[in-house]
C-alpha cells in the first residue's frame, strides 16, 4: 500500500493501489481498477470503508485508512496465523478467528485484529480441546475444526462480562490508590480560533492538572512526551510496554464549519466488540465534563483508531472541542475552565475506580 496521504485530485500508482483494495473488499465496481486518478467515487467509497471499520470518515487515505485497507485484504483461511512477538499480525482474518473463538467460550479480551499473546493462549486452548497438537499455529486443521463446530454461545459477550468483574486480564488494579494512569496530551501547534494558544498548550496544560489531582488520591501518572508525528501505534506501545492500567488521550478536533463544537469522547469498540470499561469510562468523562463547562455534549462513540484498539488496557479518547469553534476556543483558552475540566476527568477516573458494594 502507498505510503503517502492520498485524497481527492491526487494521481499515481498509489491511488490505483487503494482503488484495486476497496473494488476488492466490494466498496467500488471491478470495471473501474486501473484509473489512477482519486475522484469522487473514490472519495465516496473510501468513506463508506471507514465507517464500516469504525475509522474518522474523511474521505481521505491517511495511514490508519490504508493499514486497515491492507488489513482488509485477509479472510480466515487466506494465511497460516501465529504469535510472533517481535512482529505481531494484523488482519481481519484474525479478528473472524478471535470471534469465532469467543463464540466457542475461549477467554479473549477483544476482537481486534492482533494476533498477540492472548489469542495464542486461546488458539492452544481450542487445539487441545479438538485433539489437535497445542502449537498455537491457526493453519488448515485449526480452520476445519472452525468450521465444523457449530457456534455454541449466543447472547451476552464474555469479554465485556470479564472486563466488568473489576479489572483487565492481570487484576492489578482494583481501586484508584492502586492504579497507574497514563495521559496522552497532543502534541499539536495548530492554535485556537482568537487565540495564540496551541492545542499542545491546552492539552499539556490539562494533562498536568489531572496528574496534581490523581497523585493526591494515590494513583500513578505518567505524561507521555510529545513527539512530532504523534503516531498512535507509538503512543499504545509506550502504554503496553509500561503495563499501564488506563490511557487517557486528549486532543482537539478542527472543522471547515465554524459552527462546529463540542466535546466528544471514544472508545475502542465495533459490530462484534468492544472495550466495556472503555466504554463506561468514556460515558463518566463525557457526563462530567460537559457538566463542568459550557461545552456541548456530543456524546461518546466507539471507534478502531489505533490508539483504542492496540491498547491492551482501556483506552479513551477526548476531543476537548473544536480549534475552529468560537465558543470552545473561549472555554478552552480559559484557564479555570480547564483547571474545572481537568477536575472533571479526574473525577470520572475516581467514580470508575470507586469501591463498588455488592
Amino acid at each position: 500500500m502507498p505510503t503517502s496521504v492520498l485524497r481527492l485530485g491526487d494521481q499515481g500508482p498509489g491511488v490505483i493501489e487503494v482503488r484495486e483494495r476497496l473494488a476488492q473488499l466490494g466498496f467500488l465496481p471491478e470495471t473501474g481498477v486501473g484509473f489512477d486518478v482519486f475522484d469522487a467515487e473514490i472519495e465516496s467509497a473510501l468513506r463508506l470503508f471507514q465507517q464500516s471499520r469504525g475509522l474518522t470518515v474523511d474521505g481521505i487515505a491517511g495511514p490508519s485508512t490504508l493499514r486497515r485497507l491492507e488489513e482488509a485484504r485477509w479472510s480466515l483461511g487466506d494465511r497460516v496465523l501465529s504469535y510472533i512477538p517481535a512482529h505481531l499480525l494484523h488482519g481481519e482474518d484474525i479478528a473472524q478467528l478471535q470471534q469465532r473463538l469467543l463464540e466457542l467460550g475461549f477467554s479473549l479480551d477483544r476482537v481486534d485484529g492482533v494476533f498477540g499473546r492472548i489469542t495464542d493462549k486461546a488458539v492452544r486452548d481450542f487445539q487441545t480441546n479438538v485433539g489437535l497438537e497445542a502449537d498455537g499455529i491457526a493453519g488448515p486443521e485449526v480452520f476445519q475444526a472452525l468450521s465444523r463446530l457449530a457456534r455454541t454461545v449466543s447472547g451476552g459477550n464474555q469479554e465485556h462480562l470479564r472486563e466488568l468483574a473489576g479489572a483487565d486480564g492481570s487484576h492489578r488494579w482494583q481501586s484508584l490508590d492502586s492504579a497507574v494512569v497514563l495521559v496522552d496530551p497532543s502534541c499539536s501547534d495548530r492554535v485556537f480560533a482568537g487565540s495564540t494558544l496551541s492545542e499542545a498548550d491546552v492539552c499539556r496544560d490539562i494533562a498536568n492538572r489531572i496528574e496534581g489531582r490523581l497523585l493526591t488520591s494515590g494513583a500513578q501518572v505518567i505524561i507521555a512526551k510529545p513527539t512530532g508525528d504523534g503516531d498512535e501505534r507509538e503512543r499504545a506501545g509506550l502504554a503496553n510496554s509500561l503495563r499501564v492500567d488506563l490511557v487517557i488521550s486528549l486532543r482537539c478536533d478542527e472543522s471547515s464549519d465554524a459552527a462546529a463544537n463540542g466535546v466528544a469522547t471514544y472508545y475502542f469498540g465495533h459490530e462484534f466488540s468492544r472495550s466495556a470499561i472503555g466504554m463506561r469510562l468514556a460515558e463518566l468523562i463525557q457526563e462530567e465534563v460537559t457538566r463542568a463547562s459550557d461545552l456541548l455534549d456530543c456524546r461518546s462513540h466507539p471507534k478502531t483508531w489505533d490508539l483504542l484498539r492496540l491498547t491492551r488496557m482501556p483506552a479513551v479518547r477526548i476531543e476537548l472541542g473544536y480549534l475552529s469553534s468560537p465558543n470552545d476556543a473561549a472555554v478552552l483558552c480559559d484557564e479555570s475552565a480547564r483547571d474545572a475540566i481537568a477536575q472533571s476527568i479526574s473525577s470520572a477516573v475516581s467514580r470508575l475506580l470507586a469501591p463498588r458494594i455488592g
